[in-house]
């Protein structure tokens, strides 16, 4: 993705997943946001993207973080909002192991409590440790972590599958996290 579709998509991942008030936009109970409320809005703060752009950031998206909806009229966030949204997905027993990439100045935090969502909804988990090492390098040096997601699941954790392949959970205590 060239440099302005990166930056719209740093835009649209702030606005339908963390800070939708930004625009004077409400989200409906399930993230999605009208394409053109939230394209005249953009435009009043002087942030002009067209229909086109929108799409294409949506389509050329590495990650594919964002879906249209099925009539093309709405858009939202496929995972990682700090809002409350219910995405309607259902649990799904996950793989035995999952991956999750980090840095080694949080492995004495992670030790301690395990993984948390912070300030999003979910924990997010890697299906390979290369997308996991992706995810780490963003921060530094990427630590690849092991998840052991089918005891958890064994234990009664509950995990979800996002429509652009993330699986999500709650938390994941330390004693189901193999360290490097």
């Amino acid at each position: 993705m060239d440099r302005s579709l990166i930056h719209i998509s740093k835009f649209l991942s702030l606005v339908l997943r963390h800070r939708p008030e930004t625009l004077g936009l409400t989200l409906d109970e399930h993230g999605w946001a009208n394409i053109d409320v939230l394209l005249e809005a953009a435009r009043a703060i002087g942030k002009p993207i067209t229909r086109e752009l929108l799409l294409r950031v949506v389509r050329e998206n590495d990650k594919q973080r964002f879906a249209i909806s099925e009539d093309g009229a709405s858009i939202r966030a496929k995972q990682g909002h700090s809002i409350d949204v219910d995405l309607g997905l259902e649990p799904v027993r996950p793989p035995d192991i999952l991956y999750h990439g980090t840095v080694q100045r949080f492995l004495t935090s992670i030790a301690e409590s395990g993984l948390l969502p912070g300030n999003r909804q979910y924990v997010h988990l890697s299906p390979d440790s290369t997308t996991a090492r992706s995810v780490g390098q963003r921060r530094g040096r990427p630590v690849i972590l092991e998840v052991l997601a089918g005891q958890m699941h064994e234990d009664g954790f509950l995990f979800y599958l996002s429509e652009n392949g993330v699986w999500l959970t709650d938390r994941v205590p330390a004693r189901y996290i193999l360290f490097p």
